[in-house]
């Protein structure tokens, strides 16, 4: 096996591949970058057989075959090479690469490439095409209202539906729920599926085209995959029963708030900086006399709050929330201005973009002593 490639593309394919290689692999070759060079092209793969990814880039093929490097080291020595090309040279017989860039040369041990489970294209029950743009927003609007906690495995995931001219993306920690909705009209047949967060945030951080391109999905009931571009990315689902959503979403609320987005986030953040030290980082909020008062305290540290002009529509509301839960869906909104829809003290809040009724975020206000 003999090519040579541009650095900047094998850098680029190396961060994003190896994001699908195991830390703590079950056997030693899963923590390698599997590489098959052919017909001008190399393909870089990793997996941890939960997620795999595969990467294309161009290269001068001189002799095809198959390797595996260490992803650690390959990543860093990578990086590291003075060219602007990178030759790669495979002994067989010494079972090493040799690695030369201008001035530089490296030899890295292989893990035997046969041992390699390499991924196979998925073939599905269903499937269907998406825009990037508005696969990143789904993901967006949702993703961060995933649970960490691994011992509730359900809601460390988005649900994802599709069906009915519409796909539909989900996510919950018990505390929060964030709904959008994408009407699409080539959709054909329908699924409910609870996807891995992480793998949608490898998603949305790799979809960085410029102009809107293409994403096919396929599904099956215990996979899915991504492919765009050069890139083609696969996940094990969620197994389980995920809440039924539409009962967590309020149907009407007393008390309609309209507020500027930007200066409400760095209200929220400046007051919080008191509440980040306790348990629940908590935040009162006071709507009335056309304002929000916001306050938060901490017998060990001090005392903040701030006023925010707001129009308020209906009764006054005094609430208290996890900071948190309210920054990091404001950090989504794109509208200059937003709604904080509210009942009572202790029942959910809505949190909803202006000019957008396929958007929702509730919030559960935290109980208070005063």
């Amino acid at each position: 096996m003999k090519f040579t490639c541009q650095k900047t593309e094998l850098v680029q394919a190396l961060q994003i591949v190896s994001k699908a290689a195991a830390s703590k692999p079950q056997m030693p070759v899963l923590s390698g970058i599997y590489l098959k060079a052919e017909q001008n092209q190399l393909e870089l793969q990793a997996t941890d057989y939960e997620i795999g990814i595969i990467c294309h880039i161009e290269a001068e093929v001189e002799e095809a075959g198959t390797i595996v490097l260490s992803s650690r080291y390959f990543q860093e020595v990578t990086r590291s090479l003075p060219g602007e090309t990178v030759s790669f040279d495979y002994d067989a017989a010494a079972q090493i690469t040799r690695i030369t860039s201008a001035s530089a040369n490296f030899q890295l041990m292989n893990m035997p490439a046969n041992e390699f489970p390499t991924i196979t294209q998925l073939t599905g029950t269903l499937s269907f095409t998406i825009k990037d743009n508005i696969l990143k927003d789904l993901i967006k609007k949702t993703a961060f209202a995933c649970s960490t906690d691994e011992a509730r495995p359900v809601f460390t995931g988005c649900l994802l539906e599709v069906g009915e001219s519409a796909v539909t993306m989900v996510a919950t920690n018990t505390h929060r729920l964030a709904f959008k909705k994408e009407n699409l009209d080539n959709l054909n047949g329908s699924i409910k599926i609870i996807i891995p967060a992480r793998i949608l945030s490898e998603l949305q951080r790799i979809m960085v085209s410029e102009i809107p391109e293409e994403v096919k999905i396929i599904c099956t009931y215990n996979q899915i995959s991504f492919a765009f571009d050069n890139l083609y990315l696969t996940s094990r689902l969620i197994e389980g029963q995920f809440p039924d959503y539409h009962r967590v979403i309020p149907t009407d609320f007393k008390t309609r708030v309209t507020l500027e987005t930007a200066a409400f986030l760095a209200a929220v953040d400046r007051v919080s900086l008191i509440a980040r030290a306790g348990e629940y980082n908590v935040i009162r909020l006071e709507f009335g006399a056309g304002q929000v008062h916001i306050f938060s305290n901490n017998p060990e540290i001090g005392q903040a709050e701030e006023n925010v002009p707001a129009v308020i529509d209906g009764p006054d509301v005094n609430i208290a929330f996890n900071a948190k839960y309210v920054t990091d869906v404001l950090k989504t909104i794109t509208s200059e201005q937003f709604y904080f829809s509210l009942n009572q003290t202790l029942n959910p809040a809505a949190i909803r973009e202006m000019d957008n009724e396929l958007f929702i975020y509730i919030v559960t206000p935290v109980r208070t002593a005063h």
